[in-house]
């Protein structure tokens, strides 16, 4: 029987994958054959030499999804590279903190723009050109603890993660049909740049690791394997999920 995780033959896309969550994202699916799309606002080039030591291949696209302005261009590029495009994982975001009171507009349209409207805007580029194929796909947006919760001091980012659940919901029961997975993966409190004001305030990071059963701060590789599972054809009947990995976080 065919390895059902297997991703050879796969071209994947994978945003913001110069370090944390995104470079882990990006070498699990090179890890289970995939070739990465690497779409990014910073040089991505240890991401790049990762995947290369799992012998795939890689391209680099620099991007800011701060805006849709790039949106065309990265499609355009992945097919100009490998002539299809088969997995888009929406990892890009950005997190403004301030009290409510206090919360400016800027940071609300910097965060919304970044965590939701260029998702939607990528997640619709790419589904037209798998459904022009004939050949479907899967789309993976990196959603949040804060899809599920409502979080303190970070008025945009909650709305924006809360809003990609629901649009996860919604392409899916739209795409379904056509043959595109569309779900989502909700990371705990893992060790990335937007937790480290987090992790820095000992009285925050004690009281997040003592609701988390499992004890620690998650690392990035440990997200991995549930995008190669939404990823694969082993999730070819799951629909609109938001999977929680979480430490069991959500489970307290």
């Amino acid at each position: 029987m065919a390895n059902p995780f297997e991703l050879c033959g796969r071209v994947a896309v994978v945003t913001g994958a110069n370090t944390g969550l995104g470079q882990a994202l990006a070498v699990a699916l090179a890890a289970a054959g995939a070739d990465v799309a690497l779409v990014g606002r910073s040089p991505m080039d240890e991401t790049a030499a990762q995947i290369a030591s799992l012998g795939r291949t890689s391209i680099a696209i620099a991007a800011d999804l701060s805006t849709v302005a790039p949106i065309a261009n990265v499609v355009r590029q992945v097919e100009d590279w490998r002539g299809r495009l088969d997995v888009l994982v929406n990892n890009a975001g950005i997190i403004r903190r301030a009290d409510a009171l206090e919360f400016t507009e800027a940071d609300w349209d910097a965060v919304m723009d970044t965590n939701l409207k260029s998702v939607f805007f990528l997640s619709q580029a790419a589904a037209r050109r798998m459904v022009a194929r004939g050949c479907g796909g899967k789309i993976i947006n990196v959603a949040s603890m804060l899809s599920f919760q409502g979080g303190i001091r970070v008025a945009s980012y909650t709305s924006a993660k809360s809003g990609l659940a629901g649009l996860t919901r919604l392409l899916a029961n739209e795409w379904a049909g056509k043959g595109i997975n569309v779900n989502a993966i909700a990371p705990g409190y893992f060790e990335t740049n937007n937790t480290r004001a987090l992790r820095a305030d000992p009285e925050r990071s004690a009281a997040i690791l003592a609701r988390i059963p499992a004890g620690q701060w998650g690392k990035p590789d440990q997200l991995g394997g549930a995008a190669v599972f939404l990823a694969s054809s082993a999730s070819d009947y799951v629909h609109g999920i938001t999977l929680p990995v979480d430490g069991g976080w959500l489970a307290r």
